[in-house]
């Protein structure tokens, strides 16, 4: 290990070093803070989750501080290591893919080595995929929860989701593209078809937000698979039981017509229907069904 050597020759028997814990971009190479790229530049070593990765950003701001890997495979060995640098005096910056170190990355276990050998940790903050889905949503944001990535064993995640029913916050998870389908229909089942927000490639070239029931997501989503980082969030459940989902007013029309010619619903079912499936009051469905006549 090369770097290690080269970073305690040069600091051994000075101060405490410290530990930064930066927050890099998400996507857009812009959304980074002066300080984030100062702290990068005055660090000993920047620890990576993939020196690949962070390259580019390096090269992107003229940082020519010297990288190590730190990841979920090596951490166990690579965070004795980095805690005998710092202890020495050495300026160890953490940096995750992309976004804040720790929250759904490596970097746990570093932090807390690093606070039992009383080595100061510093946060130094900027982009998290899902605070900016969180601000462009339009859900409740007075209380949610924050949930990683639920269990990709399907009956691992179930069990984690009916856990979840009667929470009253906005549930946040992370999900994999090729897994996200398979996920939702397994929130449907255990939470209901509450309103819901999908947040795709946040702050990248290709960003798209999917809002909706989950009923109706899930259907857009099957019919064209989505690719890239995804943030989901949940309405709480009397959100879903008040709140009417994002949806074009106009198809309020098309579905009372729809049940009333495929269903054979007299007007008066068919907006009681409608109204349960919204999970919003007959009155306000009669209401847009009025409006929308009217024009």
């Amino acid at each position: 290990m090369p770097v290690i050597h080269q970073v305690e020759n040069r600091r051994s028997n000075g101060p405490l070093g410290k530990l930064f814990v930066v927050a890099t971009p998400i996507g857009n190479l812009e959304d980074i803070t002066f300080r984030a790229i100062r702290t990068l530049k005055e660090a000993d070593l920047i620890a990576c989750e993939d020196t690949r990765r962070t390259q580019g950003l390096l090269e992107h701001y003229a940082i020519r501080t010297n990288m190590i890997s730190y990841h979920e495979h090596n951490e166990m060995t690579r965070a004795p290591e980095l805690i005998l640098l710092m202890e020495e005096g050495s300026r160890v910056a953490l940096v995750s893919d992309a976004g804040m170190p720790v929250i759904s990355d490596p970097g746990y276990r570093l932090v807390k080595l690093a606070i039992r050998h009383s080595i100061p940790v510093i946060p130094i903050p900027g982009p998290s995929a899902f605070v900016a889905t969180l601000a462009a949503a339009g859900l409740p944001l007075d209380h949610f929860r924050f949930c990683g990535f639920l269990p990709s064993r399907r009956s691992q995640r179930q069990k984690s989701l009916r856990a979840l029913a009667e929470a009253s916050e906005t549930l946040i998870f992370y999900e994999a593209p090729h897994r996200v389908v398979e996920m939702l229909e397994d929130v449907r089942r255990a939470l209901g078809d509450r309103p819901v927000v999908i947040g795709r490639e946040v702050t990248k070239i290709h960003e798209e937000f999917l809002r909706g029931l989950l009923s109706e997501v899930l259907e857009g989503l099957k019919k064209k698979p989505v690719k890239g980082e995804i943030t989901v969030l949940v309405a709480p459940q009397e959100t879903s039981r008040k709140a009417e989902p994002a949806r074009p007013l106009s198809s309020v029309r098309e579905e009372i017509e729809k049940l009333m010619r495929k269903e054979k619903l007299s007007e008066r079912e068919a907006l009681k229907t409608l109204a349960r499936s919204r999970g919003i009051s007959k009155s306000e469905v009669y209401r847009r069904w009025q409006a929308e006549k009217s024009t």
